[in-house]
This record gives structure tokens, sequence and C-alpha cells, in this order.
């Protein structure tokens, strides 16, 4: 067979791969000729045949072919087909193309084919575990993608998942020792623990509470880091620099005393040591934040209790924490232990904000040494009135950051009457990852 044979041959095989796993993707029910064609490659190219069974996760796949598992991590962040290191035009699929597409229909199959009807608790964990490897394959961290959110595959991640969970029978598994035990927390999964607390007791209520403190845990270890990596406060003028050995600022001595040297004795001859300024303001601040937990806003409430937790742990930060919905309730409290915190909140109900700033306002002490941050979507039953008492806070000195989206799914909608007057009052709405609410509260509080 000519060399283009062999070329024609190989793209026709990636074809019937990718057309098998169209039709999958579309229609759950097997097409007899595409199966069978797609065993036929896969064996071809000494692949087991497990690669094209949607009930089999890729985890058993890994555990069987160990050898696969380099194959998949990053299987998906080499773009196929791209140009040579010469800058030749990419050549006709080969063998390993083939190969690659075998290994990216497993992948994308048994995650985005996640199928109707009831849902098991082994069935979620297999889903999870299918996700992660998702995740891993394009060049991520397992995890990590259904935490950022957005708008992208994030998003569509934290959905697929999400309706997995509702399809579940949560009560029945968390009753169940041994079926709880397979659950991963997740946004998703905690999202329902929360709203149905109420109604759960004994064995499943401590099951519950397991899975909400592993996730606070988790999640806090994450957001921790961020707050330590994110840039830290100015370097404050006012405060005269110490005059010690490591602070010694040479460069600056030496370009100051230039005028000191001697041509004769080859000396320069100091008279004056400057030394670098490193005093950092430590003037305690105040930071009170205020979340809306209506059933909007789940992935707010979680990310900020835990935010204003670790905040709270920072020395020289006074954190306050309000939640509302018609009503407000002080968390206080509570702010060093998110997970207290959380198994108090109710979520759900409708939104009205001058409950809350009837809250937030006496905590406004000294309103230039304050911050104070709302997170919401901003759709209110009393708008006017709740718009004239931001302006009132931010027109005293402090300093308000109104949130929209601090969102795992990323695709919180911001009512658009608030964030035009937002935008007009120099206050714009923060949208986006959480990462941006943990860099500008760090740079004001540090």
């Amino acid at each position: 067979m000519t060399h283009h044979s062999h070329d024609r041959a190989d793209e026709n095989r990636r074809q019937v791969l990718y057309w098998r796993l169209l039709a999958r993707l579309f229609d759950p029910a097997e097409q007899p000729t595409l199966e069978s064609a797609s065993l036929a490659v896969v064996e071809d190219l000494g692949l087991p045949s497990a690669l094209l069974d949607p009930a089999v996760s890729v985890d058993t796949v890994v555990q069987r072919f160990p050898a696969l598992a380099e194959d998949l991590r990053g299987l998906l962040t080499a773009a196929e087909g791209a140009p040579a290191a010469d800058g030749t035009a990419a050549q006709r699929p080969g063998p390993a193309e083939v190969r690659r597409a075998a290994l990216v229909s497993k992948v994308l199959l048994n995650v985005f084919a996640s199928g109707t009807g009831p849902v098991s608790a082994s069935q979620l964990a297999r889903w999870q575990s299918d996700a992660g490897w998702f995740e891993q394959a394009l060049g991520v961290e397992p995890g990590e993608l259904r935490r950022q959110g957005g708008t992208g595959l994030g998003g569509t991640l934290a959905a697929l998942e999400g309706d997995l969970v509702r399809r579940m029978h949560l009560r029945e598994v968390l009753a169940d020792p041994a079926l709880a035990s397979r659950l991963t927390p997740s946004m998703s999964l905690i999202e329902q623990l929360l709203r149905d607390k109420a109604n759960l007791s004994g064995v499943a209520l401590a099951n519950a509470k397991a899975l909400i403190r592993r996730f606070v845990d988790e999640v806090a270890e994450v957001l921790r880091t961020q707050v330590e990596q994110a840039s830290v406060g100015t370097i404050d003028r006012s405060v005269p620099p110490k005059r010690v050995f490591r602070n010694l600022d040479l460069d600056r001595t030496i370009w100051q005393n230039l005028t000191n040297w001697s041509p004769e004795d080859q000396r320069l001859y100091v008279d004056r040591l400057y030394y670098r300024q490193t005093a950092r303001r430590t003037t305690p601040a105040r930071l009170i934040v205020v979340v809306d937990q209506s059933g909007s806003m789940v992935d707010a409430m979680v990310n900020c209790t835990i935010l204003a937790s670790i905040f709270a742990g920072l020395p020289k930060v006074d954190v306050h924490l309000v939640a509302y919905d018609t009503r407000a309730l002080d968390l206080t409290p509570w702010v060093h232990d998110p997970f207290e915190v959380l198994l108090r909140t109710q979520l759900g109900g409708g939104t009205d904000g001058t409950a809350a700033l009837a809250l937030a306002r006496p905590k406004i002490t000294e309103p230039r040494n304050t911050v104070l941050v709302w997170i919401s979507d901003f759709y209110e039953a009393q708008s006017q009135a709740v718009f004239d008492g931001f302006e009132a806070v931010h027109r005293s000195g402090v300093r308000f950051i109104p949130v929209g989206s601090v969102t795992s799914s990323g695709q919180q909608s911001v009512n658009p009457w608030f964030r035009q007057r937002f935008k007009d009052l120099g206050t714009p709405v923060l949208s986006g990852h959480i990462r941006k609410l943990v860099f500008e509260l760090k740079s004001f509080l540090t």
C-alpha cells in the first residue's frame, strides 16, 4: 500500500471514531455500523475495547491499562494537526492521531453524555471522576475547572454536575453511610444539602454536615493560597525607615554621596546613609461583608462566608458578616467558622437590601478605614431606597465594593438598573472569578 493510501486510511479511521462520538452524544442508542467499525479501529491500534463502553469509567480503564494515564494527561492541550517545527503544513493524520481520537472520544463521551433519569451515588462519583480526567486532559488539576466556573467549559461542567445531583435521591443516599461515603463534595452538591438541611435528621444530617465541612475545608485551602499570593499593601511613607543594616539602600547611599569622592585617596567619603522604607499600613481595618442569601446567590454565599473567615484570621482586620433575603441576619459571631455560618443560613426567598443596610450601617464607625463588600444580583424590592443607601455610604468615605458574581458557574446576571448607577457612582460592579475580590480586599486591608 502506498504512503498516500496509508494516510487516507488513517484519516478514514479517525473520521469513524469522531462520527461515532457525535452520534452517541446526540443519541445514546447504538448505531451498529459505527460501533463495529470503531471496534475494529480500536483493536487494530492495540487499545482496549473498554474505551468504547460508556458504562466503563476512565478510572477503570486506567487501572487496567496504567500506561494510558500519561496519554490522557494533557491530551486536549496540544492542537491536533499543528504545523511542523520547520513551518511546513501539517501532514494528514497518522496512527498517532487515530489513537488520540480514540482517547478523546472516551473522555468526551463519559463526561458529556450524562444521560437522563435517576442517578445513584455511584454514578455521580463515577461522573465526577471522569470529569477530573477531562480536566487533566485540558492540563489542569481535577476539580479546578468546576471550581473556577465561568461561561465556558467550567460553567458547562458545573451545570452538568448540578443536573446529576438534582436527579439523585439525595436524602436516601445520605441516610446510608456506605452510599454517602461515595459522594465527593462539590458546589452543586453543597447547594442541594443547604436547601434540604431542614428535612434531614439523624445519620442523614450527620453525613450532610460532614460533606459540607469537607467542602468548606477544601475551598478554604484554595482561597487561603490566593489571599497569600495576592499583592500586599502599599509602603507607608510617613513612617521613617528603621536604621538597621538589612534596610540599608546601598545604591542610593553611593549615588547621593558621589560628590564626596576623593581622587587622591581613591575613596568615597560617606556623610549620610540611606535606608529603605519597609513599614506597611497597620491601622486596623473593618471589613463588612453583606451577602444576598436568596436562591440565586448560593455560590456567592458559600464562597464569601469562607473568604470572610480567612480575612478574619488576618491580623488587624475586623470582619463582620451579614446575610439577608427579606430579613437580615448578623452572622459575625460565627465569622471564623464558615461551616457554622452556612448551617445558619436559609437559602431562598425574596430580596430586601434595606433590612441589611439597617444592620450594616451602624457597624461603620470610621468610614475611611472601612470596606463594605455587598454581594448580590441586585434585583431588589425597593431599588431606589437601597441605592440611596449605597450612595450615602460611598460618599461618607467607605470603600464600597458591589459584587455581582463570585460564583462557580460564572453566569450570574446583575440588575442593569443597578449596574449603570454603580458605574455612574464610580463604583462599578465587580464580577467574575473570586480572585478579583481577593485582590481588591487584600490591597485595601493589608
